[in-house]
């Protein structure tokens, strides 16, 4: 026998039978025989859809002082030793998940999609769904026990959403939004030898497994990490996202592994009250699980500046390679909006040609406007400019406020003879600037007071982790980051 907050499953020789539990959750009401009856109807049809050869079909329990038989669902009974957190425990896994990503992609693309699905994968949705869970927590934790950093998931939380409307809103123009299983557990998941079975998907609130496919796939990555496999969670994701194609930025595989792992705080939160050991430890645990990855999925905008052969963009580049993120240089798109390619000379006198100030407003302005759709969409972005300007230090604030990103100024420097040294050794490219040009700059250059300074004229790892330091403050307290498999086109 095993127990869950709503079910109790007795496994009897080659089958497996499943009692609903006679409880008011508040999410779900299982008190009237009716109601059991119903949900045992529906978990089998649901289940169906996932594993046809295992959900036998609706049971029921005679006992003589009951006044009507208990329904209950009946399932062949998996083997233990093939269930995917044991596997999980005992070493690589990855053709076992690659086997599951494939699967749970190919319902996704199959899924039932809708008006009322679609309506689901909404931020608004999403937002209320959040909060409501932030309630039911407040309410169960009203003994006294409150996990700690409730309070800044919350905070983080309604941050990133608040910032990306343009994000869900192109996820259901996708048709990313699917009528999917919404329960991915590892315990649930048994690996055959003609392929995976996939168990016990929600079925008390079709609302709730009216998810993005990513949000989906997203839970059972959570479990897995929760297993002690953080790896295996990124492998999973990643799979998933080439299985499917699905080109979402990392932050939104952060955003919703967290939510998963607050779910499931929540659930476990309610198991304590009803006497369950360790349940209050699985909470906290899990709390702590959310926070890291909210403060990974937090979108940045990074301002790399400084004068030429300050070692900007080389810091710029190694920064945004160690983020997996996305990285826009104002050298490359100025020769762009010009209409050459980047690495086509394109030298003149210090303001003239295309460095007058005209252009160089044109350039920063098409900077920032990619740069706001970009963290609108949930990308995190370093900008790779001079941003001598306070005005164009003024409007990427700017920017940064109306998509709720958190801006970060990294100022490059180095000593005046290194400069002379980088910049008479330098061989054309992206950038035109010659020592003339650099001096020039540099007695203009006015004071950058609220940008963190770099000292570049070391090894690279130096500069790296000193700016590291001021993008991802909470160091370890973050989860690692995800990054998107790399696909070749047809």
């Amino acid at each position: 026998m095993c127990e869950t907050h709503t079910s109790v499953v007795f496994f009897v020789g080659d089958h497996a039978y499943k009692l609903k539990k006679p409880v008011d959750l508040g999410f779900i009401d299982y008190t009237a025989l009716a109601s059991r009856r119903a949900a045992c109807e529906r978990e089998v049809t649901l289940n169906r859809r996932f594993a046809p050869d295992v959900y036998l079909g609706l049971g029921e329990i005679r006992s003589p002082d009951a006044e009507a038989p208990e329904p209950l669902v009946v399932m062949r009974r998996m083997p233990a030793d093939r269930r995917l957190s044991r596997l999980v425990r005992e070493g690589a896994v990855d053709d076992i998940l690659r086997g599951v990503a494939r699967q749970v992609a190919t319902w996704h693309a199959e899924a039932p999609r809708g008006r009322d699905v679609d309506e689901q994968g909404t931020r608004d949705a999403l937002s209320s769904r959040w909060e409501a869970s932030f309630e039911q927590v407040r309410a169960l934790a009203a003994d006294g026990f409150v996990p700690d950093g409730v309070a800044e998931v919350e905070r983080l939380v309604r941050r990133y959403l608040a910032g990306r409307e343009r994000l869900f809103a192109s996820r259901i123009e996708q048709g990313r939004v699917v009528d999917g299983h919404g329960d991915l557990l590892a315990e649930d998941i048994f690996s055959l030898d003609d392929g995976p079975r996939v168990l016990d998907c929600l079925e008390f609130d079709d609302h709730l497994r009216y998810v993005d496919g990513l949000d989906d796939a997203a839970f059972l990555a959570m479990d897995l990490e929760q297993l002690g496999a953080p790896e295996a969670a990124a492998y999973f994701l990643a799979r998933y996202s080439e299985y499917s194609g699905d080109p979402a930025p990392p932050s939104l595989w952060h955003h919703y592994v967290a939510y998963r792992a607050f779910v499931r705080a929540k659930v476990s939160l309610i198991q304590a009250r009803q006497g369950a050991p360790d349940a209050e430890t699985a909470s906290r645990r899990l709390v702590s699980t959310a926070l890291r990855h909210l403060r990974t999925s937090a979108v940045g905008l990074t301002l790399v500046g400084g004068l030429p052969g300050s070692g900007k963009s080389t810091l710029a580049g190694a920064l945004a390679d160690r983020l997996g993120v996305t990285l826009l240089s104002s050298d490359r798109l100025r020769k762009e909006l010009a209409g050459i390619p980047a690495e086509q000379p394109a030298v003149a006198d210090y303001g003239e040609g295309l460095y007058t100030p005209e252009w160089t407003a044109r350039t920063y302005a098409t900077l920032l406007d990619r740069a706001s759709a970009l963290l609108s969409s949930g990308e995190s972005i370093v900008l790779d400019a001079t941003w001598s300007d306070a005005g164009q230090r003024e409007a990427a604030l700017h920017v940064a406020e109306r998509t709720s990103a958190d801006l970060v100024a990294l100022h490059c420097h180095v000593p005046g003879d290194v400069t002379t040294a980088r910049l008479t050794a330098r061989a054309s490219g992206i950038s035109d600037a010659d020592l003339d040009i650099a001096t020039a700059m540099a007695a203009r250059e006015p004071p950058w007071p609220e940008a963190v300074a770099v000292d570049t004229s070391g090894p690279l790892d130096s500069a790296v982790a000193r700016a590291l330091t001021a993008v991802r403050p909470w160091g370890p307290g973050q989860a690692p980051v995800f990054r998107r498999p790399y696909m070749e086109p047809d």
